[in-house]
């Protein structure tokens, strides 16, 4: 993607986290996302085809640099910038720590029901990926559409506690604390 497309998508992202962290998802128009992030409506369209659409992009691209980050092609461009450490799960949280992109308001505001479903949705695709952390003689009698739901809803419901609680704990902290409870 060209540094022009990335900055356009950048201010929609922005925008858009901003007027959701002020109103509920359904009450946002597309227009008030153009003039929020300044730009013309075919542009806006020319990137997503709904808000609905924008809101699972946004959490694509989180995973797409996940994904990436871990496979070291840094070759692809990202809203989110960082040094990836080792853990997928811990570099997901220091993101959330960081609150690149404003990213905290979908989880605090009013639409953090919606958000956390896209999340999980991608998140289980991350799980599937990394099913070699959660191995053990227990786990393998299990069915793994099951194991990998139950990690995905206790990484979602960890980010959550985490979030309400102020993030008091570090990244690094919480990690732990998600990788002790499975």
């Amino acid at each position: 993607m060209d540094r022009r497309k990335r900055k356009t998508r950048e201010a929609i992202f922005s925008a858009f986290t901003e007027l959701l962290s002020e109103k509920n998802f359904e009450s946002i128009t597309v227009g008030e996302i153009i003039d929020s992030a300044d730009i013309g409506r075919a542009t806006f369209y020319s990137h997503f085809e709904t808000k609905d659409s924008l809101m699972e992009a946004l959490c694509e691209e989180l995973f797409c640099h996940i994904f990436d980050a871990m496979g070291k092609e840094n070759e692809h461009k990202h809203i989110f910038e960082c040094d990836a450490p080792d853990s997928v799960f811990l570099h997901l949280f220091l993101h959330l720590q960081k609150n690149d992109n404003n990213i905290l308001k979908l989880l605090s505001g009013r639409n953090n029901d919606l958000f956390l479903r896209y999340f999980k949705k991608h998140l289980t695709e991350l799980v599937s990926s990394q099913m070699h952390l959660f191995e053990s003689e227990k786990k393998k009698k299990l069915p793994e559409s099951f194991l990998i739901n139950h990690i995905s809803s206790t990484f979602v419901e960890t980010i959550r506690w985490w979030v309400e609680n102020g993030k008091k704990e570090t990244a690094e902290t919480v990690t732990e604390y998600f990788f002790s409870v499975l």
